[in-house]
C-alpha cells in the first residue's frame, strides 16, 4: 500500500508545502542567479523517468549558457570553466535542485528514489533495468545518495537504487531524507568532473 498509493500522497503533500515555505528562499536564488551571469533562471534537461519515459527535470541553472548540452558533467573537460560563482555554491549545497520539487507535484519524480538517469547514459539506465529500477519514479534525492553519491561507479550506484527498489518502505525513505540533511551539511559525495572514485571492489 505504501510503494502504490502512500508514497505518492506523502510526495504530492511535501512537495506542496516545500514549494510554499521555500518560496523566500527560491527569490534570493533567482536574483543570485540573474546578478551572477547571463541566461534563464532554470536549466531544463531530459531524463529518464518511470517505466523509462522521458520528461523534463528542472534546476536551477549552475553553468553558463555556452555549457555543452545534454553531457554529465564528469565528462566535460576541465568543469570548472563552466560553473557560475553562485553556481558551485549552489551545486555544493544542493540548492539548485530545488525546483524539482514541481517535477514532484507534476509526478514525474518522488521525494525518495533512484536519481533519473540521463536519456544517453545507457549504461545506467541497462545496469538499472536488470534490477527494476526503471520501474519506478526517480527521486529528488535517495540510497545511493546517501552512500556516495558523486563518487559511486556506475554499477555500485545501480547495485544501491537495486537495493532500495528491493526494501522500498516508509523507514527506508524515511532513513533516506534524514541521511541527505546530514550529507548536505556536511557536503559529502560532491566530485565537481568526477565520478566512480568509490569502486565496486571498495563498496563490496
Amino acid at each position: 500500500m505504501y510503494k502504490n498509493y502512500l508514497k505518492r500522497m506523502i510526495d504530492f503533500f511535501l512537495s506542496f508545502i516545500g514549494l510554499v515555505v521555500l518560496s523566500p528562499f527560491f527569490l534570493l536564488i533567482i536574483i543570485a542567479i540573474k546578478l551572477d551571469s547571463k541566461g534563464p533562471i532554470l536549466f531544463k534537461q531530459k531524463r529518464v523517468g518511470i517505466n523509462k519515459k522521458n520528461f523534463t527535470i528542472y534546476k536551477f541553472r549552475t553553468m553558463r549558457i555556452d555549457t555543452p548540452k545534454e553531457m554529465p558533467t564528469h565528462l566535460l573537460d576541465n568543469p570548472e570553466q563552466y560553473i557560475t560563482k553562485i553556481g558551485k555554491f549552489l551545486r555544493k549545497t544542493s540548492l539548485d535542485e530545488l525546483p524539482q520539487l514541481i517535477n514532484i507535484l507534476k509526478g514525474d519524480m518522488a521525494v525518495i528514489g533512484p536519481r533519473p538517469s540521463l536519456w544517453n547514459q545507457y549504461d545506467l539506465i541497462e545496469a538499472r533495468d536488470k534490477l527494476g529500477v526503471n520501474d519506478v519514479r526517480p527521486g529528488l534525492t535517495g540510497w545511493a545518495q546517501i552512500n556516495g553519491r558523486d563518487e559511486l561507479e556506475i554499477l555500485v550506484k545501480a547495485k544501491l537504487d537495486g537495493e532500495y527498489i528491493a526494501n522500498i518502505s516508509f523507514l527506508m525513505d524515511l532513513e533516506c531524507f534524514v541521511g541527505t540533511i546530514v550529507s548536505v551539511f556536511k557536503t559529502e559525495g560532491v566530485v565537481e568532473g568526477g565520478t566512480g572514485v568509490i569502486s565496486k571492489k571498495k563498496e563490496e
